[in-house]
């Protein structure tokens, strides 16, 4: 860093991790702060990932090889436990202040080589704290570069009361990569009886080509009111909304949506849960499919997700999923 340079560099100024546009659900509540200010130390969290394939033969694998990271966004080693792809890493997300505050802010940019294949999830569930003032955001940027296969499956994201909360994942996706991404939101701390106390959570997931041309766009916006979200047509006063999106060119479409929709349907039966509601449909220009499930039961949840996504896995590499270790 040079004299002329702000204190941390470009990583830590505001242009870098505040989001250019905060949907009016969560920006009403401003950036006053009744304790520590965006930018504060802890308050901002960035994390920077490159992967490509390395070594020669059989010895040929994903690595990373690119690394920066600031507390409290960090991660694990990766690992290679997977016996039918181990050119494969796991990477886990951590979050080491147990959590998101009010006023954080995080950003991560995740790039993925030519022909890597890849696997990101968190450690734990995403909790978002009880906030006085402000509300948080966090930023996920993926590049996935030509012919590599990426699954991004966070865990769940769990709203507590009076938390306001806007998270934005974008991808560049080359025409012959693959995308496997999921998000999963509960309605609070259901164990202790809170639902949909929270004051407001937005979320927006996009996919474009490298060329800017989009392929998929989902907006959610979830704004509690007397313990309920909008009307039948939101949620159905159901806990749990989960969803999954394929994007790739390995698989017809409607193949994709075969798969899932046999999968959950079979899971949900086994569970005799008539609470629970899915739908399966394929993205414009059959760039893949995606799943949006609603549910009151975080184990069935589990199941499906755990579920959908194994067979995905299965489909489009040929091979089984391995059982994805959490500590």
């Amino acid at each position: 860093m040079t004299q002329t340079e702000p204190y941390g560099g470009p990583r830590l100024q505001p242009a870098h991790f505040e989001p250019a546009h905060v949907p009016i659900e969560v920006a009403r509540y401003g950036t006053q702060p009744d304790t520590l200010p965006v930018g504060s130390p802890g308050k901002v969290g960035i994390l920077e990932l490159d992967f490509e394939l390395r070594g020669e033969g059989d010895a040929r694998r994903t690595e990373l090889v690119g690394h920066f990271q600031k507390s409290p966004l960090q991660i694990m080693k990766p690992l290679y436990f997977d016996p039918h792809r181990p050119d494969v890493p796991y990477t886990y997300l951590i979050t080491t202040g147990g959590g998101i505050l009010h006023n954080d802010r995080q950003r991560m940019d995740l790039r993925f080589g030519p022909g890597t294949a890849a696997h990101v999830t968190t450690q734990a569930h995403t909790k978002v704290y009880r906030m006085e003032s402000g509300y948080a955001t966090a930023l996920a940027g993926l590049e996935i570069e030509a012919g590599a296969y990426v699954e991004y499956l966070p865990d769940p994201i769990i709203p507590y009361v009076d938390s306001r909360f806007y998270q934005r994942t974008t991808v560049r996706l080359d025409e012959s990569a693959t995308l496997v991404a999921g998000e999963t939101i509960y309605a609070g701390r259901l164990s202790r009886g809170e639902r949909n106390a929270y004051a407001a959570y937005a979320s927006d997931f996009e996919v474009r080509r490298p060329d800017g041309t989009p392929v998929a766009f989902d907006r959610v916006r979830l704004v509690p009111r007397d313990g309920h979200v909008g009307g039948a047509a939101v949620l159905g006063g159901r806990d749990v909304v989960a969803s999954l999106y394929v994007v790739t060119d390995r698989v017809p479409a409607a193949r994709i949506a075969e798969v899932l929709h046999e999968t959950v349907t079979a899971v949900c039966a086994a569970a005799d849960d008539d609470s629970a509601r899915f739908g399966v449909s394929i993205l414009p220009d059959d760039a893949g499919a995606w799943l949006r499930w609603v549910g009151d039961d975080t184990v069935l949840s589990t199941r499906v997700n755990t579920a959908a996504a194994a067979a995905v896995h299965e489909l489009l590499t040929g091979l089984p999923a391995p059982h994805i270790r959490k500590y």
